[in-house]
C-alpha cells in the first residue's frame, strides 16, 4: 500500500475499521461479503433502489452515449443489473463484458446473462489498451481501493472518444435530504434486509457507512479529470443518485 493511499489520497473513503481490522483487509472483506450475499442481492436491491431501477440505468447509459455497435465493459457487474440494460441497447451479448471480483456475484450474473464474464480487480483490468467504446460501473465506486488506479484503467482500455458512466449514491447536500436518506438506507433497509439473513443486514449497514464516508462528488470529478478524461459531467436525481460521465479524448 502506497503512502498516498494510506493517507486517503486515492481512496473513496477512509478505512471503516469497525468492519475489518486493518486497511489492508478491506478488499478481502468486501469480496467475501458480496460472495455471501450474492444469492439475495437482487431482493435487497429491490428494497434499496427507489427511483433507480432498470429504467434509470438504461436512461443513464443512453445519456452517457452508449449506442449500438459499441463494445461495453461493466465493471463490478454484480448480478448483471447494469449489464442487462446495456445488452438491451446493444443487442449483441458478445459486445457486453461483465467483470467482478466476487465469484458469488459472477455466478448470479451467469444465471441471468449469456455474456462474457471475467473475475478481476477493477483497478487491474485484464483487457487490451484501447479495446472498448464504453465503460460502466453501477454503485460500486465506494468498494474499490484507489480511484486514481481505477480511472487510469478506464482511460487505458477505452478507445479515443470512448465514454465512461459511473452511477453512485452520494450524501445529499441538504440537511433534510441527508436525514431522509440516512433514515431509509441506514436504518430501514438494513432492518428489512435482516429478514434475508445476518450477512444481508451487514451488507446494507456497510453500504450506508460507505455512502456516508465517501469523498464528495467534486473529488470524484477531479479524479476523473486527473486520469486524463474530459467532458466531465454529473447528473443528480432525487438529491442522492449521481451519474458521473466522462470521455477519453
Amino acid at each position: 500500500m502506497t503512502k498516498d493511499l494510506e493517507a486517503g489520497t486515492g481512496a473513496p473513503h477512509a478505512p471503516l475499521l469497525g468492519y475489518y481490522r486493518a486497511p489492508q483487509a478491506r478488499a478481502g472483506f468486501v469480496r467475501d461479503l458480496f460472495d455471501r450475499t450474492a444469492h439475495s442481492y437482487d431482493r435487497i436491491n429491490g428494497v434499496l433502489s427507489f427511483g433507480s431501477g432498470g429504467w434509470y440505468r438504461r436512461r443513464a447509459l443512453l445519456r452517457a452515449g452508449l449506442k449500438p455497435g459499441d463494445r461495453m465493459l461493466d465493471v463490478a457487474v454484480g448480478t448483471g443489473l447494469v449489464a442487462r440494460e446495456g445488452l438491451a441497447i446493444l443487442d449483441r451479448p458478445a459486445d457486453v463484458i461483465g467483470l467482478d471480483l466476487s465469484l458469488g456475484m459472477l455466478g448470479e450474473a451467469r444465471r441471468a446473462l449469456a455474456i462474457p464474464l471475467i473475475q478481476s480487480r477493477a483497478e487491474e483490468l485484464p483487457l487490451a489498451d484501447a479495446s472498448l467504446d464504453f465503460v460502466s460501473m453501477g454503485y460500486a465506486l465506494r468498494h474499490v481501493t484507489d480511484l486514481r488506479l481505477l480511472f487510469a484503467e478506464f482511460r487505458r482500455v477505452l478507445r479515443p472518444g470512448g465514454r465512461v458512466l459511473v452511477m453512485e449514491i452520494a450524501r445529499p447536500e441538504s440537511r433534510i435530504g441527508y436525514a431522509l436518506v440516512k433514515a431509509y438506507v441506514g436504518r430501514v433497509v438494513p432492518a428489512l434486509s435482516r429478514l434475508l439473513g445476518a450477512d444481508s443486514r451487514t451488507l446494507m449497514r456497510y453500504y450506508w457507512d460507505t455512502i456516508d464516508a465517501c469523498v464528495p462528488p467534486a473529488e470524484i470529478l477531479r479524479q476523473l479529470g486527473e486520469a486524463g478524461l474530459q467532458d466531465l459531467a454529473c447528473d443528480t436525481q432525487l438529491g442522492a443518485f449521481r451519474a458521473y460521465m466522462a470521455r477519453r479524448p
